[in-house]
């Protein structure tokens, strides 16, 4: 058996930041969570080293943020806002431009600027190409400009 407790102790907190970024939601990004760690734990899949296992949660945490953002059941409802107050107006600027991003740029930035990897390694987490991507990231970085712009 895995040692989950020990993969929520050192990846938890990547997996809910790409979970947040995917789907904007704490309560979505709870249900995410969860599921990424009962996958790990059902599954117990032999790694080859640290950095495979990391591949491997963050890739079924956006595969289970897509999931849910496509799921039928969240068409039919409409999303309760999550209150956060930003005591810094900067981080809660460049949040709210975040949150207007599409999610398949908003994956790619979060995986792209806050967990370092490279476009090739993005790209095979998410299934797109790498010029995807980077194309993805050079549309994303244009967008948050243009937002950020109009906050100012």
């Amino acid at each position: 058996m895995p040692d989950t407790a020990e993969a929520v102790a050192q990846y938890g907190s990547a997996v809910y930041r790409l979970a947040y970024a995917m789907t904007r939601s704490r309560s979505d990004a709870d249900d995410v969570f969860q599921e990424v760690f009962l996958r790990l734990h059902r599954s117990a899949p032999d790694f080859l080293n640290e950095a495979h296992r990391r591949a491997w949660l963050l890739r079924v945490t956006a595969n289970c943020a897509k999931s849910l953002l496509a799921s039928p059941w969240r068409r039919r409802t409409l999303p309760l806002e999550d209150v956060y107050a930003y005591t810094d107006p900067d981080a809660s600027a460049v949040d709210e431009a975040m949150a207007q991003l599409p999610g398949k740029y908003r994956a790619v930035v979060h995986l792209f600027y806050y967990e370092g990897y490279q476009t090739e390694e993005i790209a095979r987490l998410l299934g797109r190409s790498p010029s995807t991507v980077r194309a993805q990231l050079t549309r994303a970085r244009q967008r948050l400009r243009e937002l950020l712009k109009e906050d100012l």
